[in-house]
């Protein structure tokens, strides 16, 4: 006698059954995601549907907190507070983002570099925007970024000296590079300054007194405020340089506490050299002031 097989039979009933059975629970940890978005989910799934009692001895004391401590959604726990520049909650019942920090407050921010069609996201900006002098001796650019860099070192015992910026001598953020190049290209160099009061940048060649760009007409010097406060940019374009153009070049800084000075060297090949040298082509290029200004990034001091 033959048997019947009952697992064909009963496959049918089991994916029934299977689907019908309740999803197991969900896992503690969030979604995969950016950071901000994995704190957000973390939140959802610690606070569930709403408070319970609240027993601040069982609340875990957070570290690190460089914006300083809020409560959370619950005034029961602290937690760590949003820095400058992370998202935030417009609406204050909500807590998926987070709260931000001391001096901070949440709103759009529509002045960044946002493309046709980006919505603005909010995020936590200074209430200030006054610069400050450390007892470090560096100039911040105002009250939150100082209280950052406080609590980041702690054991520096950072305070602040007085309003404004701090006084100083001239310093050489960005320094023009060496470079070299064929004959008939422009070259640019490039020097980026920082000092209050305000430096003044002049540029000479090694081996002459003269200040540039003095009378030749294939030589210029550009000026500009920025990127940041109390920063200016000084460039020295040569167009169609010459081969009696190669030198070393020096950007000086000054102002009424010192001076400062950084050297570049040109090198400048004719097309005959160029064919026989084996010096790479990686130094060959010289950004404009524009792409020098869009390189750029800001520093929570100056």
């Amino acid at each position: 006698m033959t048997m019947s097989r009952q697992p064909v039979v009963l496959a049918p009933a089991l994916a029934v059954l299977l689907l019908l059975q309740p999803l197991p629970p969900s896992s503690s940890r969030p979604p995969p995601g950016p950071d901000y978005l994995r704190r957000g989910w973390q939140r959802l799934l610690d606070e569930g549907e709403g408070c319970g009692p609240c027993h601040p001895e069982e609340c875990p004391t957070p570290r690190g907190c460089l914006a300083g401590r809020v409560l959370d959604a619950c005034d029961c726990c602290w937690e760590c507070a949003n820095l400058e520049g992370q998202l935030c909650d417009l609406d204050p019942d909500s807590h998926f983002y987070g709260r931000c920090g001391e001096h901070l407050e949440c709103r759009l921010d529509a002045g960044g570099d946002l493309q046709r069609g980006e919505v603005p996201e909010p995020q936590c900006l200074c209430l200030s925007t006054s610069p400050l002098c450390g007892s470090d001796g560096r100039t911040y650019a105002q009250i939150c970024s100082f209280q950052e860099a406080a609590r980041a070192w702690p054991q520096a015992n950072l305070s602040v000296m007085h309003p404004g910026p701090c006084e100083a001598e001239p310093q050489i953020l960005s320094p023009p590079r060496d470079v070299w190049n064929v004959t008939g290209q422009d070259v640019i160099f490039g020097c980026e300054v920082f000092a209050y009061p305000m430096a003044s940048i002049e540029w000479r060649k090694d081996g002459t007194e003269t200040l540039l760009p003095g009378d030749d007409p294939h030589i210029s010097v550009q000026f500009r405020g920025g990127p940041q406060r109390f920063e200016v940019t000084g460039w020295l374009q040569i167009q169609a340089v010459r081969v009696s153009d190669e030198g070393t070049y020096r950007c000086f800084a000054r102002n009424a506490l010192g001076q400062t000075t950084a050297p570049a060297s040109l090198t400048v090949l004719t097309l005959d050299q160029l064919n026989n040298t084996t010096i790479p082509l990686l130094n060959s290029w010289s950004p404009t002031p524009e792409e020098e200004a869009d390189s750029e990034e800001g520093d929570d001091y100056y």
